[in-house]
């Protein structure tokens, strides 16, 4: 994996780490993916699942699409335009295959709810007697819960994490223009003493 050289300055260099920790994240989710798919594909019973993979991957996409704000902010505090260009390609790369993942994630997701409901309906359908069908429906019930309850705590996290993100972008950017504002306030000072001090030469001219 080649990196871009000669990024100059702190936000550069934060910019390259916070890269190559996306592309192992990337690497991890992907690679977690596609044992969930194999798992999937490997049975046809709705009650076969890796919540505890498929929960875990959500995270981390999670995680990548953070990274992916804060890389986002970085790219456009390059100074050298020609690695700018290079790094909002890079940024953009990253955000679109972790927006693919997503995509990928959200439809097994659908796909398995939608096995839960089928394998629902095919107790239902036997109804079989002294209670049993019914307890088979509970159990589809309480997994059916326990996965939306998941998916909700996960997207509270999700909103939380990137407000947290957010937030902090602001504080960088604010930060930036108070440097900004400093320093055109030096610059006027320095400008008024010039100004003050050529007055003073005048004054003392005057006088002599």
């Amino acid at each position: 994996m080649m990196e871009i050289e000669g990024v100059a300055g702190a936000g550069g260099s934060m910019l390259s780490d916070i890269y190559q920790s996306s592309k192992k994240l990337l690497l991890k989710t992907r690679d977690g993916l596609e044992r969930l798919e194999r798992l999937e594909s490997s049975t046809s019973s709705a009650s076969v699942d890796s919540p505890e993979l498929s929960f875990a991957i959500k995270g981390d996409i999670t995680q990548l699409q953070s990274l992916c704000v804060e890389m986002d902010h970085l790219w456009r505090s390059v100074a050298v335009k020609s690695q700018r260009a290079l790094w909002k390609r890079k940024v953009e790369q990253i955000a679109e295959e972790s927006e693919s993942l997503k995509e990928s994630l959200d439809k097994y997701f659908s796909r398995h709810q939608r096995r839960m409901l089928e394998a629902k309906e095919r107790a239902e359908l036997l109804g079989r007697a002294n209670g049993e069908s019914a307890h088979v429906l509970r159990i589809f019930d309480d997994e059916a819960q326990a996965m939306q309850s998941a998916r909700n705590s996960t997207r509270m996290m999700e909103e939380a994490y990137l407000t947290g993100v957010a937030i902090l972008s602001k504080f960088s950017e604010q930060r930036e223009r108070m440097k900004v504002l400093k320093l055109h306030l030096y610059k006027s000072l320095l400008k008024n003493e010039g100004i003050l001090l050529e007055s003073q030469k005048i004054v003392s001219l005057a006088w002599e």
